[in-house]
């Protein structure tokens, strides 16, 4: 306790001040932002490629005599395959004699021996500015090269918009984790900025990243200079090479990973030697700050820092500081630099060519492909399906539709898999449909309650939001040149956005909040309450985001005409006829020879539609059946079946069978089948195996969507619980009729529901989607304001 109160103590003038100081820095960006628009002017941007022969390489020191001794050998050898490469040791005022060291060890490297130190930004602008070739490797002195390591830099600059080119990082210890890697990512998140490092080994080549490491990271010189290089306003270190590299990617270059180019650091720095730990996690939390300040353009995401950075400093001063948040002198440090933050915002703006969500995205795989990609796409095109949920096996009627889509969408395109799933004991049953893709990978999706209860976010869109899938989703389409995303579920389209070349479709297997509506009915108050909720989330959610997607896939003609009848706009993009299918052909036609007497109900009991039908169907209509027909017999198959207990045997009439390896055969096996769905949307799978199958039908309307408009077409239809009942019992005992629906529902499911033809139709549109991609005049919008 003593600690916390201290630190209240101490800090309570600070939060007293901060109602003040923070809504008057948020008040003179505006102002800033305000002037820039009315007088504010573009710097033009004349890009140009630097001559890759050769390369100079910067080494800021500062009483690192014993990291030169060690280092410089290596990386004289690595540097001696061109005369006109060059070493410059910029050396900040060191007290240790490293520059007389230089001087007489290694008279060949060039010495820029500076009167005082000027942090890492200053030597390295200095070592910039003195550099003679138009490429600079800027090295920590701590870092050991490969002595082949210069060339795949060199080669990394393929066009004159790359601006940076990063080595790969190992350390020296090879037992310590890899928290540095060169592969860096970054994304804004309640209101600052956050970065880290990926280690992932499929990146074999060059891969976008957010910022070059600048220990470890070559540049193109003009292109520094003309950002001005590393800005003060950071001094004296920590996130100039962030600063830098997001300035970069605002100006419309681009930043990149380059894995063949291995170095090893040491992390010998002196920073920690001769700064407190205090201090430095104090110059990082106002670094973020300041970061914001300076290159946060955009209104909403400047609101949002303010409002999170306060709030963010108020549970520190309260509660503990971490660097995950802001704290009070870090914002109050912050503050103090606000001129110097102004200025670096006006030039900022001057050199910004696209927003901050467009910067934000261009370092991602997939949309790097999409921005800067020129290659027409493949043919047949190269797909990525994405699903939320396991696919094999297909224990679910979402797992049925993406097997037998994706078994033959294998036949027509290049289709690459990427699946989450509940655990990692769910891969193996996988393999099967390994030898029909180009490759397959899985997401084990995270344990723990998915928080953000009071979030205008759906529930079920920020369950399935996973920075591993997003990452493994960017880098397939970079790595595998994908042509078309084929989303899975509503809740996957929050990985879709507007794109120039690349396609994303998304198969609403049902929708949501239509699903949601349907489910309210019946509900206890509280419940009512909390659905109704999740319903208004849900509208308003997909109403926002459908729009970004290019092709939806509905199950029904229903589902398309609710739909629209939301967003007139998607019309055109919108259609039934291209997902909802099964491999007819695997289902043995079987419409007669069955036990008599016989009811089956199937179904995945994760999914409450089915659960709330099964219900309907024990407690209201078999009573009625069995007097009627007493030796009547309703077997329960599906995947997480309630416990036995819970369910009435009504006499030993109700058997649960539980999970069945194979539905085909308890579709062959017994005399009629139910589907008493009451609530829901989209296409009922099992009524499609159903149809398949041979084994006539009785369902609701609602579990009859989209399939089956009239009485007697291809099943039985009612709603009242004594008439399912009738037409359970008529179909025990007119086995001619039975036999008639069944032929009817088979043909049926041939003609408008086989993948098959589906798939051929769904990669033809696939083919029209990307080829008015292709000839469209326009790009992408990414202008900032």
């Amino acid at each position: 306790m003593k600690p916390t109160l201290l630190r209240v103590l101490r800090q309570l003038p600070l939060a007293a001040l901060s109602v003040v100081f923070m809504p008057l820095a948020w008040a003179l960006l505006w102002a800033a932002d305000a002037l820039f628009l009315l007088f504010g002017k573009r710097q033009p941007r004349a890009d140009s490629m630097p001559r890759r022969h050769a390369a100079s390489v910067v080494i800021p020191n500062w009483n690192g005599r014993d990291l030169l001794e060690k280092y410089l050998p290596p990386l004289v050898r690595a540097m001696s395959g061109h005369p006109d490469n060059e070493i410059i040791v910029v050396d900040n005022g060191s007290t240790d004699g490293s520059a007389a060291f230089v001087r007489e060890h290694f008279p060949e490297i060039r010495l820029l021996a500076l009167p005082e130190n000027l942090g890492f930004g200053g030597g390295s602008n200095a070592g910039f500015r003195a550099a003679k070739n138009d490429i600079v490797v800027l090295l920590n002195s701590d870092m050991r090269v490969a002595e082949d390591f210069l060339e795949p830099l060199l080669e990394g600059f393929t066009d004159p918009q790359v601006f940076a080119v990063s080595c790969q990082i190992f350390f020296s210890d090879p037992q310590k984790r890899r928290e540095e890697t060169g592969l860096t990512q970054g994304w804004w998140s309640h209101g600052m900025l956050r970065v880290r490092h990926r280690e992932d080994d499929a990146v074999d080549r060059l891969f976008p990243c957010f910022y070059g490491g600048g220990g470890s990271c070559a540049f193109d010189r003009r292109k520094f200079l003309e950002l001005g290089g590393f800005d003060p306003l950071l001094h004296p270190f920590y996130l100039e090479d962030t600063d830098l590299g997001y300035l970069a990617w605002k100006r419309g270059w681009k930043v990149m990973y380059q894995p063949k180019s291995r170095v090893w650091h040491e992390h010998r720095g002196t920073i920690g030697r001769t700064f407190g730990r205090g201090y430095i996690e104090n110059v990082i939390r106002r670094n973020f700050v300041l970061f914001a300040w300076k290159n946060m353009h955009e209104p909403g995401r400047v609101a949002g820092h303010f409002l999170n950075a306060w709030a963010g400093a108020m549970a520190s001063w309260l509660g503990g500081e971490s660097l995950e948040r802001a704290s009070l002198p870090a914002l109050w440090g912050a503050f103090l630099r606000l001129p110097q933050a102004l200025r670096s915002r006006w030039r900022a703006r001057r050199l910004a060519e696209v927003s901050d969500t467009e910067a934000f995205r261009r370092p991602m795989g997939g949309w790097f492909r999409d921005r800067f990609e020129t290659s027409p796409p493949s043919d047949p095109p190269r797909v990525l399906m994405v699903a939320p949920y396991a696919i094999c096996p297909p224990v679910h009627g979402g797992g049925v539709f993406m097997y037998h889509a994706a078994r033959e969408l294998a036949r027509h395109a290049e289709l690459h898999l990427l699946v989450m799933v509940d655990a990692a004991h769910e891969i193996a049953a996988h393999e099967p449909l390994r030898d029909r893709l180009r490759s397959m990978h899985f997401v084990v999706r995270r344990e723990g309650k998915t928080k953000g209860a009071g979030s205008i976010t759906p529930y079920a869109v920020r369950e399935f939001a996973d920075p591993e899938l997003e990452w493994l989703l960017h880098r397939q389409i970079f790595l595998e040149g994908i042509d078309v995303v084929q989303l899975e579920y509503t809740q996957m389209a929050q990985y879709a956005g507007r794109s120039r070349r690349l396609v994303w479709a998304l198969f609403e297997h049902d929708i949501y909040f239509q699903s949601i509506g349907r489910a309210m009915k019946g509900m206890g108050l509280l419940q009512w309450v909390s659905a109704g909720f999740e319903y208004l989330r849900a509208l308003h959610w997909e109403l926002r985001t459908l729009p970004r997607l290019d092709a939806i896939q509905t199950c029904t003609a229903e589902n398309t005409e609710y739909l629209l009848s939301f967003l007139h706009g998607l019309d055109g993009r919108v259609r039934h006829d291209l997902r909802a299918g099964i491999d007819v052909s695997s289902y043995k036609f079987r419409p007669g020879g069955r036990l008599p007497r016989t009811i089956l109900f199937l179904g995945s009991f994760r999914h409450r539609p089915n659960l709330e039908a099964l219900d309907w169907l024990i407690r209201r209509v078999m009573p009625q059946v069995l007097e009627q027909e007493p030796q009547a017999r309703l077997y329960v198959a599906g995947s997480d079946p309630p416990a036995g207990h819970t369910i009435p045997d009504l006499g030993g009439a109700v058997e649960v069978v539980g999970f069945v390896p194979d539905v085909r055969e308890a579709l062959a096996r017994y005399a009629v089948f139910a589907c008493p769905i009451l609530s829901g949307s989209g296409v009922r799978v099992k009524l499609l195996e159903a149809f398949a199958s041979g084994i006539p039908c009785v369902s609701t309307t609602l579990g009859a969507e989209g399939l089956a408009r009239n009485d007697g077409d291809v099943c039985l239809l009612a709603d009242d619980p004594g008439e399912f009942a009738r037409k359970i019992v008529a179909l025990f005992r007119q086995p001619a009729l039975g036999e008639e629906l069944a032929r009817r529902a088979r043909a049926y499911v041939e003609q408008h529901h086989d993948a098959a033809r589906m798939a051929r139709k769904l990669v033809e549109s696939y083919r029209e989607h990307l080829a008015r991609k292709a000839g469209a005049a326009e790009p992408v919008a990414t202008k900032t304001r």
